[in-house]
């Protein structure tokens, strides 16, 4: 499984990290630096009856379809495409910084916050302590913990270190199992992110949406991730009390990124929450 490889990977990268001259030095960005944006309050407050919050994301690569655009092999612009995603109605930005499955960087990250300035996500695979440093550091305000990659103690003393650092947590989850655990073990998370992509076959069904949905608490924000293409993908997530929605390859593989963002928000797309 994709995952397991990338997991796997990512142990190994951090123990190179692990020096206490490293950690010392994002200690001292980090109480330099501002308090985070609400990223959770954010997309509350911008989500309307019918339209959810939008998690515009900046993408470069994916372990399945390689460059998502061939003019990025010379030239990709994350701050341009953050830009673009403000100005077209994003509540907030999730940025992608894997570097070896994904392309991306925590530079990335740090140049998105610093320009453009809607609440972050560190789309990331959580695995050791220093990688929330490292989020916290470089701008983030949320950071994603995916159930199927960690056992329950590290769900349960990650989040705690997120909210130490004063990050949001959105907890992905894939199917049945994995809500039970988070409904259970982290009763306090407020965001619970239901992705529709098959971790085997990284094909995308938006049923598991709407599946999970049903047994998700009303104090919970909802967030679909993956495998939202058209209106009608938004209109189905609508339906199913989601609030809010990350969207990367769709926007980033589109001719005009405001155009699609229009397509899938509606002509309510400006709107904000009442």
């Amino acid at each position: 499984m994709i995952l397991d490889r990338i997991l796997e990977h990512k142990k190994a990268e951090i123990r190179h990290k692990n020096s206490r001259g490293y950690l010392a030095e994002l200690k001292t960005r980090i109480r330099d630096a501002g308090p985070t944006l609400g990223f959770a309050v954010n997309l509350d407050a911008r989500r309307t009856p019918d339209r959810p919050a939008l998690i515009a994301e900046v993408k470069k690569a994916s372990p399945s379809l390689g460059l998502l655009r061939p003019e990025f092999e010379q030239r990709f612009e994350p701050v341009a495409i953050a830009e673009a995603y403000r100005e077209h109605g994003a509540a907030a930005v999730s940025v992608l910084t894997d570097k070896d499955f994904f392309q991306g960087s925590l530079e990335y990250l740090s140049d998105v916050k610093q320009n453009v300035g809607l609440p972050a996500l560190n789309k990331e695979f959580m695995v050791a302590d220093i990688q929330f440093y490292e989020a916290r550091a470089h701008g983030a305000d949320a950071v994603l913990l995916i159930v199927a990659g960690l056992e329950k103690r590290q769900l349960i003393d990650f989040s705690a270190l997120a909210k130490e650092l004063s990050l949001d947590v959105l907890v992905e989850t894939h199917h049945e199992r994995e809500l039970d655990i988070v409904l259970e073990w982290l009763p306090d998370v407020r965001l619970i992110g239901i992705n529709n992509r098959d971790l085997n076959t990284f094909s995308t069904d938006l049923g598991v949406t709407l599946r999970l949905a049903k047994r998700i608490p009303g104090d919970k924000l909802i967030v679909s991730e993956s495998g939202i293409h058209k209106r009608e993908d938004v209109t189905r997530l609508v339906e199913a009390g989601v609030h809010a929605m990350l969207i990367g390859e769709s926007l980033i593989r589109a001719q005009d990124i405001g155009v699609k963002i229009r397509e899938l928000l509606g002509d309510e797309s400006n709107k904000e929450k009442p």
